[in-house]
């Protein structure tokens, strides 16, 4: 009774920025600021879908099942493993994404359109040839829609079974059309606006994508040796066991990644629902969502 009257707000904060610095780095409060705080206009008003969806504890479980996904397209496993060094500072690279996906979402459009343009410049510097002897480059549009087709695809997955409040059909079209707008942005062309048009396209790479050794070596490290403290294992165990959950069978045999789908609705999901209810708890003293919002 005490921890909950005398203590437990404090904890909960305590917790909660535990969480929002790991996500969004030691800048974030700063980062969340600014963001928010600047004046001007935005890509996308209060209402829209996408600033749900990216406000979520949801997005902790769709996260890790984009980079599992798009581990799959060899090229573009290829670039993150030549290019990225994601497992030499994991951290750091949550913390730029988060910041993206914020700044693109929340902020200014003039802020947004930057953030952008600095991705766009990383990205023509990336280039190289896989394992297989084929050159890959960043910028390719077949690469960027691949990548961009996959984290949709995941972060609303995981929302309509993770999320505070799913989106009904009208707002999850309305989500593929507001990421459509960053997508365009980024390059991708003739990005999906629809969730069946998004489904048709991810359909139309299923002959593109195998898992290749560092696709299997980057599961492992995400699913098995993750870079967080030991006593956060066993959520992030959670976690990660429900981003399993959310891929095509065919790619968790490709990443050799075992299931039971018996055991998922049995007890998979459940917890993937109570550890991403906790993560709401803990963040909502100062609306610290899943990027620095």
């Amino acid at each position: 009774m005490g921890l909950l009257s005398d203590g437990g707000p404090a904890v909960r904060d305590r917790i909660g920025r535990a969480i929002f610095t790991r996500v969004a780095g030691p800048d974030g409060p700063d980062s969340r600021a600014r963001i928010h705080g600047t004046p001007g206009p935005r890509w996308f008003g209060p209402d829209r879908p996408v600033r749900r969806v990216h406000g979520d504890a949801s997005m902790f479980i769709g996260g890790l099942a984009a980079l599992l996904h798009q581990s799959l397209h060899p090229l573009a496993m290829a670039a993150v493993a030549g290019h990225s060094g994601f497992r030499g500072d994991p951290w750091g690279r949550l913390q730029r994404t988060s910041t993206f996906l914020a700044v693109t979402t929340y902020g200014t459009a003039d802020s947004a359109q930057r953030a952008v343009d600095r991705v766009r410049a990383v990205h023509a510097t990336v280039r190289g040839t896989a394992a297989d002897g084929r050159p890959y480059r960043a910028d390719d549009p077949r690469l960027l829609g691949w990548v961009h087709l996959a984290e949709v695809d995941a972060f609303l997955r995981a929302h309509q079974r993770y999320g505070a409040r799913p989106l009904d059909a009208a707002g999850c079209d309305g989500y593929v059309a507001d990421m459509a707008r960053i997508a365009t942005a980024l390059g991708v062309p003739d990005p999906p606006v629809t969730r069946a048009e998004l489904a048709a396209r991810l359909a139309e790479y299923r002959g593109e994508l195998h898992a290749t050794p560092d696709a299997r070596a980057t599961a492992r490290f995400l699913l098995l040796n993750p870079p967080v403290p030991l006593v956060a294992r066993l959520p992030y165990g959670v976690l990660a066991a429900n981003a399993v959950s959310l891929l095509p069978v065919w790619a968790t045999r490709e990443l050799r990644v075992p299931r039971i789908p018996p055991a998922e609705g049995l007890c998979v999901r459940p917890l993937g629902t109570a550890v991403t209810a906790g993560i709401r708890w803990a963040l909502a003293p100062t609306r610290e969502g899943t990027v620095p919002a």
